[in-house]
């Protein structure tokens, strides 16, 4: 009876098995190759099926009584957490904010672009307490307009219409956000092990704001941008203004688009501070089943809004909280400023001497009236000599704040949304900007044989071509839309300039397809893209299958002035396993940034093994080295590098820098050399599966199928008009 009475008390299922606290892969092997970053938005994961739409289901919606229920919102006060003044402007514009600044311009990652602030980290993130209930308030209109209306979208234009009902024209707005459906844990946020570590972590040199760590933007683990409280929380106006502007700077935004992004988003609401930070219950991610999905549970608050604690600065920056107007400028610049402490113990500025009369009403008692207050990167903007120019300019012209306000402010909200090709809905703006790359449409009134007659005839070889293409089309980035074969702007500076690009071989190409271009009427976008086409199909031909590599006319040429030449600085690869090549040694290993570069391509961990492959034995290897060429057969689109990859006739040595020979077993002697990034098909277990596949005796005609149709989607990857 004892030994039955002990297994009814066993748990039925794996311990830990549902939890992190059960041990991954990863944690057992920390040093094994994570390919999860490939399958990040995967599919099984996503509700709505492979036939939904949401970019067509959006053009649906009813935008104007959409944006009046927005409206209606900003003054419905809940009991259950109650808006300051009666307004929840100031909470919506930060939620939208804190969405969108995400955003980084090195990888770009992060954004808004795909609702993914309802998940962790970024919804358990400090500096985005109290989101969580603003997400709440949107529910009963999110399921009102159900799957016409994403998340991702209804997150940002919140903080717009918020914007709109305080007294600011916008500039615009436009739909078609995504959503995704689980976290995007493989983004890396930074190295740190716990929230707000010292910035000293990120940084070479933390009196060095260029220093911090790539690709991060943010100074602090858990922040979205730099500490309100100064460096390490430590009070200093001129050193937070040169994180400030590093850190604006990695968000792509300059000194004035920095300096009216700082008054604009403080002419309105407040920071919460009045209470006891330390009584707050856990963040979202961490609290019970009771919370709901909400956290910070703040047992102090008592319903009123002017208890809630969240930076743990308190006040208002401006007399009226609720009312887009100059306010701040002259909070700021007419009086005089000293370090005090909130009630919740950070430090905040608070002036030396304000009228009565003067100073923002109560939250919650507008009998009460309160001290405005300062963080110090508002401090910052008065004493760095950049930023208090572009306050005296503003302050003396309010159209011109205005206008420069509302335009960085659709920018911070449109950044990662990709090209102006893809805006939607009524507001979204017609003016072309520089920020959104504009291309020209291309001509499509060409005979498309006889540019592939005249490459082909031209005696460029199948390696040129081939590479030519694809160092054209893999600036593409996923992130956020940037980049790609459409433009042509590997013929431009930055880029025909690159390292990567290989400038001389570019050069040679690109005057024949020039010519080309000029005598056909097709664009020269379009004649380097059909150049690879052209090469892979000849090296198909030779390896004796007969195919045809889709192709789409249509892409324009850029100019100088449709590109911001510093802002595609940022695109240039640093490394491209595809072409076995890498600038320089670095902290991560070369396969990593195979995966890193893979993924803002789009492309699945298959579809990057099949392009590996074909690329090698097509010869396309930067500067034209050997390594990873396993076969004789160069130039022919053969499966030969996933044969002899795993055949096990072959044994493999190290002979360092990253390189290794492929020697034969029985003989000894040196066949081919490799790079870490060629045998890592071979040593992790999910890519070598991938490798074998291909490396079967009938799956050459897959192989040949598989490798045109991963490139031919890396080719369109920018074709947002062909959708």
């Amino acid at each position: 009876m004892a030994a039955k009475a002990e297994n009814v008390g066993k748990c039925p299922v794996m311990h830990g098995a549902m939890t992190s606290a059960g041990k991954s892969n990863t944690d057992w092997w920390p040093n094994a190759l994570n390919l999860d970053i490939l399958h990040q938005h995967d599919r099984k994961t996503d509700p709505m099926g492979k036939d939904f739409d949401y970019r067509q289901e959006v053009r649906k919606l009813d935008f104007d009584a959409l944006k009046k229920d927005l409206h209606d919102l900003m003054t419905d006060s809940q009991t259950w957490w109650p808006a300051d003044w009666g307004h929840y402007g100031g909470l919506m514009i930060r939620m939208s904010w804190h969405a969108a600044g995400t955003y980084r311009i090195a990888d770009g990652r992060g954004g808004g672009g795909t609702g993914n602030q309802r998940f962790a980290p970024i919804s358990s993130w400090p500096d985005n307490a109290s989101l969580d209930k603003a997400r709440r308030l949107l529910w009963p209109i999110k399921k009102k307009y159900g799957n016409k209306l994403s998340w991702a979208d209804l997150i940002i234009l919140a903080g717009n219409e918020a914007y709109e009902s305080m007294g600011l024209k916008t500039f615009g707005f436009s739909f078609g956000r995504e959503d995704i459906w689980h976290p995007e844990k493989d983004i890396y946020w930074g190295a740190e092990k716990e929230w707000l570590a010292p910035s000293d972590e990120r940084y070479g040199d933390v009196e060095k704001p260029d220093t911090m760590e790539n690709p991060l933007a943010a100074v602090q683990m858990g922040l979205i941008y730099v500490n309100p409280e100064g460096v390490n929380g430590q009070p200093d106006p001129l050193k937070t203004a040169e994180q400030v502007r590093e850190t604006f700077k990695r968000m792509a935004m300059n000194d004035e688009e920095t300096a009216a992004l700082t008054a604009g988003g403080h002419t309105v609401g407040k920071t919460h501070g009045n209470g006891d930070a330390a009584a707050l219950g856990p963040d979202p991610e961490a609290a019970d089943v009771e919370e709901q999905g909400l956290g910070w549970k703040n047992p102090n608050m008592q319903g009123k809004a002017a208890n809630a604690v969240t930076s743990g600065i308190e006040g208002a920056w401006t007399k009226y909280p609720t009312k887009f107007d100059m306010g701040y400028f002259d909070m700021l610049l007419d009086h005089e400023w000293e370090l005090k402490k909130s009630p919740a113990g950070a430090n905040q500025w608070e002036p030396v001497d304000i009228k009565e009369e003067d100073k923002p009403v109560d939250a919650s008692d507008p009998s009460l009236r309160h001290n405005p207050i300062m963080t110090d990167a508002d401090m910052a903007m008065k004493m760095d000599p950049s930023y208090r120019k572009y306050m005296e300019a503003f302050r003396k012209d309010p159209d011109y704040f205005q206008d420069t306000f509302a335009r960085a402010w659709f920018k911070l909200l449109h950044r990662d949304l990709g090209p102006k090709s893809r805006y939607i809905g009524p507001d979204a703006p017609r003016e072309d900007l520089i920020w959104q790359d504009p291309v020209p449409a291309g001509s499509t009134d060409y005979s498309i044989e006889a540019v592939k007659q005249r490459i082909a005839e031209s005696g460029l070889s199948i390696s040129e071509m081939v590479s030519t293409a694809w160092d054209s089309a893999r600036t593409f980035r996923g992130s956020d839309l940037r980049g790609g074969a459409n433009g042509a702007r590997i013929r431009l500076a930055p880029q025909k300039d690159w390292e990567g690009n290989e400038p001389e071989r570019l050069a040679k190409v690109l005057k024949v397809y020039e010519q080309i271009a000029d005598d056909s009427g097709a664009s020269l976008a379009d004649v380097i893209v059909l150049g690879g086409s052209v090469g892979i199909e000849k090296a198909a031909k030779a390896a004796g299958h007969d195919i045809l590599v889709p192709f789409a006319p249509g892409r324009g040429d850029a100019t100088d002035e449709m590109t911001d030449a510093e802002s595609f600085q940022y695109l240039e690869p640093l490394a491209d396993g595809f072409r076995n090549w890498q600038k320089k040694e670095y902290v991560v290993k070369p396969e990593e940034m195979l995966l890193d570069r893979a993924q803002l391509m789009g492309l699945t961990a298959p579809e990057m093994t099949v392009l590996i492959g074909g690329m090698r034995v097509l010869d396309t290897n930067h500067g034209g080295t050997k390594h990873g060429v396993f076969t004789d057969r160069e130039g022919q689109l053969t499966n030969d590098f996933f044969v002899n990859l795993t055949d096990m006739a072959n044994e493999w040595t190290p002979t360092g820098n990253n390189l290794y020979e492929i020697r034969d077993r029985k003989g000894g002697n040196v066949k081919w050399t490799a790079s870490r990034v060629d045998l890592v098909f071979g040593s992790n277990s999910i890519l070598r599966s991938y490798a074998e596949l291909y490396a079967q005796d009938d799956n050459q005609e897959k192989f040949v199928q598989d490798f045109v149709a991963a490139w031919s989607k890396v080719m369109n990857a920018d074709r947002f008009d062909l959708a």
